[in-house]
């Protein structure tokens, strides 16, 4: 069972999408207005009332997919709406007001499911570390790092090559490209400042004399400053 949220602007007792008054996820209802975004709550999906006001409806997702929505967004139209729909609105699907039950259920299913399976997909966990490819961020023990999108970078090619000795010219050439013209010193001052925010844990970033550098792996009980 899914919990859902509907957006629209018709008035109370209105059902936007009839088929959902036959299933039983959790199913509310908020108007589709900026102001009640800041206080809506958590979902699984997302539909957007698109029957009537498809202006409206294509504005509203943009502010929703510009803000960061974390839920699968699903846009309800009629038949005659679907030729306005195309990708710029942003939308993950897109169901006709006329669909029934089983086909509404299985979309639902489906949108959770990829949602899953993204989640999974962008987000790295390794010995302390937690790196969201999707946002570019990166937190330690669930602190947030304020990398540079370079150090970002670099710390992302260390933590999906663990273990693995890196020269400086490899890690040149993999996290600034061939046609960077700098030099190999740009990697050394990279990684300094990088251990430096790692605080703890800067040792993940290990050396290898006369060679470069390497990502080290831990066990969670065995994190620089964990408990004996």
């Amino acid at each position: 069972m899914a919990q859902l949220l509907v957006l629209s602007s018709a008035a109370g007792g209105d059902s936007v999408l009839p088929a959902l008054e036959l299933l039983s996820h959790r199913v509310r209802q908020i108007p589709a207005e900026a102001a009640q975004l800041v206080n809506a709550p958590n979902a699984d999906v997302v539909f957007i009332d698109a029957r009537k006001d498809l202006v409206g409806a294509k504005s509203l997702c943009k502010i929703l997919t510009t803000t960061g929505l974390d839920a699968p967004l699903v846009l309800v139209v009629t038949e005659g709406g679907l030729t306005a729909v195309s990708p710029d609105w942003g939308i993950d699907d897109v169901i006709l007001v006329s669909a029934g039950p089983a086909e509404v259920d299985a979309r639902i299913r489906l949108a959770v499911g990829r949602m899953s399976k993204e989640q999974v997909s962008t987000r790295i966990q390794t010995s302390g570390i937690s790196i969201d490819e999707s946002s570019y961020s990166a937190k330690v023990h669930g602190r947030p790092l304020d990398l540079t999108y370079k150090e970002f970078q670099l710390l992302h090619f260390f933590a999906t090559h663990p273990s693995r000795v890196f020269t400086r010219e490899q890690l040149l050439s993999e996290v600034w490209g061939y046609d960077y013209f700098g030099g190999t010193r740009t990697v050394d001052v990279h990684v300094r400042r990088l251990r430096a925010k790692l605080g703890d844990l800067e040792q993940l970033i290990g050396t290898v004399r006369n060679v470069g550098y390497r990502f080290n792996v831990y066990e969670d009980d065995q994190l620089p400053g964990s408990p004996s």
